[in-house]
């Protein structure tokens, strides 16, 4: 539900607007969407007992020069009591710009260190078979194997060492 009400947001945001400006309330919005990861931001934006105009102020504190589009966009969040969906907003405005300008980011998921030039080997790949702007960073996890997620495009492509040995081992059962 809350992804449909900031898709509408965000609809509204791109509408008319150019490039470069949607650029910059995204880089606004999404400094304030990580200030959510903060419990306390968060109990102070949810609070009742605090006044809304005292949280539109406290989110426009966030930003240095802060737009008057995203002004009157906090303003009106509060006037709907929806301040808590900035980061679906953000996350969504994110998404719409690597569409528009079709450069997409992704993650690499390892159990040990990749070398750099593998990484943008994979990049050059998938970039190529895509046809998009694509840059990629690493995540070094407890994932046995490796795996590309590319979320704005959909993209997940894995392979996985404890799944191959299963296939092997249902394959050789099978055989016999």
């Amino acid at each position: 539900m809350v992804d449909l009400v900031a898709k509408r947001y965000v609809k509204a945001l791109l509408d008319g607007r150019e490039v470069a400006s949607v650029s910059s309330l995204s880089d606004e919005l999404s400094l304030i969407a990580s200030a959510y990861n903060d419990e306390k931001f968060v109990a102070i934006i949810s609070s009742t007992e605090v006044k809304n105009s005292n949280k539109v102020e406290l989110i426009i504190s966030l930003v240095d020069n802060c737009s008057n589009t995203l002004k009157n966009l906090i303003k009106l969040l509060s006037d709907n009591k929806r301040l808590d969906i900035v980061p679906a907003i953000a996350k969504e405005l994110k998404a719409q710009l690597s569409i528009i300008n079709n450069s997409y980011t992704g993650v690499v998921y390892t159990n040990k260190e990749l070398a750099a030039e593998y990484i943008s080997s994979i990049e050059k790949e998938f970039s190529k078979k895509f046809n998009v702007d694509l840059s990629l960073s690493q995540n070094v996890c407890d994932y046995n194997g490796i795996k590309v997620d590319i979320d704005g495009l959909g993209v997940e492509i894995s392979f996985s060492k404890d799944r191959l040995k299963s296939q092997m081992i249902d394959h050789i059962l099978k055989a016999v």
